[in-house]
């Protein structure tokens, strides 16, 4: 049985019309012998009325403080609808379909409400439908504990759904439909010739993720990659080839390409909103403290450096009047630069190439961007710069490295 996962979000089923394309996409993987299991979002994005954020203001609107269970109780309902109305729509077609809910698919997760992981998959329902002859359509973003609680996955959850049913069905690939044409090299909204990478390793694209690309959620990248299950990142609109994520070409791919010193760099993501924080005449019982305290309170803390009596980091921008908060209480003497962003540039190739962080430090100077910080690794190089600056620099790294002509 050949099974093919297929993930529709939230605008590729928001609308009568946009849902015929997704029915589509569905009765051509028919049509071609596999066997489709489709996952579904929340139709539509904030406003719409079914919207996942929709459905969380409508029981803020009654009370702030919502308990966690009910609130992935009604957040789930967003998934529940979309599983319902595509439904009818392969039905109007004359294809036999069922909705499930999660928990009727048989994740079964922990009692971590809203970011639940996910701790088995028991695909047994599924495969009954499959062999019937229906196409199970999965309510995306959620599943059920032990005892029976809906639970939800966080934001980007149906992406998880989808890789851990493709994971659990032994899929021939999973399709995740969006509506742009693939991963790009680049946001296309900052960087106008930013193009799309036919494919990527999933190091690669989990570090892109990881590093503020709105591709695919890092989760459902490492439970593809666990299991060597090819992503298929396509545009619900066309019937290009999208791009594809899988292990190849961490020998093969090199053996494929001329050595070109522009290569080494596959795309350029970036995350906004980030402060910068820094804390002087540090003793390291206060270091520890500090980080103990930011830990405790959920801050999570990124691109630090540590000296013997002084640490820089970079948090959230959203987390800055907690942290603040936190160190005037520890009597620390910090700084703060607010409004940064993160520029990062990936790309499984640069291992062991020497003189990538002078280039990317030289363009960014030349084209008047401050670097504030910066962090590496073997495949991802990252730098601190203003706010104000992000354009300006992605442009810049993303000339550099000449990626328009992938």
């Amino acid at each position: 049985m050949k099974i093919v996962i297929q993930k529709f979000g939230g605008t590729s089923v928001a609308t009568p019309e946009m849902r015929a394309k997704a029915v589509q996409k569905v009765i051509n993987a028919k049509k071609s012998g596999y066997y489709p299991v489709v996952v579904v979002s929340a139709m539509g994005r904030k406003g719409a009325p079914y919207a996942t954020d929709t459905l969380i203001d409508l029981a803020k609107n009654e009370c702030v403080d919502t308990h966690p269970r009910e609130m992935d109780l009604l957040m789930s309902c967003g998934e529940i609808i979309s599983s319902v109305v595509m439904v009818n729509a392969l039905r109007a077609k004359g294809y036999e379909a069922v909705a499930l809910t999660g928990g009727q698919a048989g994740i079964i997760t922990d009692n971590n409400y809203g970011n639940a992981n996910i701790l088995r998959v028991q695909p047994d329902r599924i495969y009954m439908y499959l062999e019937m002859g229906k196409i199970p359509v999965v309510a995306g973003f959620q599943g059920v504990t032990e005892s029976g609680d809906i639970t939800t996955l966080g934001r980007g959850g149906s992406d998880t759904t989808a890789a851990a049913l493709g994971k659990a069905l032994a899929a021939s690939f999973i399709e995740i439909y969006t509506d742009v044409d693939g991963i790009m090299t680049a946001d296309p909204r900052l960087v106008p010739n930013a193009t799309v990478l036919k494919h990527l390793t999933y190091s690669e694209v989990f570090q892109m993720a990881d590093q503020g690309a709105k591709v695919i959620h890092p989760r459902a990248v490492e439970i593809a990659m666990s299991c060597n299950i090819p992503l298929i990142i396509k545009n619900v609109n066309g019937n290009g080839p999208g791009t594809m994520v899988s292990s190849y070409y961490e020998s093969d791919y090199l053996k494929t390409i001329e050595h070109d010193p522009n290569q080494v760099i596959t795309a350029i993501s970036h995350m906004l909103n980030r402060t910068q924080i820094t804390i002087e005449n540090l003793n390291l019982e206060l270091q520890n403290t500090v980080l103990n305290r930011l830990a405790e309170n959920g801050i999570s803390i990124d691109l630090i450096n540590v000296f013997p009596n002084k640490m820089i980091f970079t948090i959230d921008g959203d987390d800055s009047a907690k942290t603040t908060t936190i160190l005037e209480q520890l009597g620390c003497s910090y700084s703060a630069v607010y409004n940064c962003s993160k520029i990062s540039a990936i790309g499984n190739r640069m291992r062991g190439v020497p003189g990538v962080m002078a280039r990317i430090i030289k363009a960014l100077h030349k084209n008047q961007v401050h670097v504030l910080q910066t962090a590496d690794s073997h495949t991802t190089i990252s730098c601190l710069i203003k706010g104000e600056d992000t354009a300006k620099a992605l442009v810049a790294l993303h000339d550099e490295f000449k990626l328009h002509t992938r």
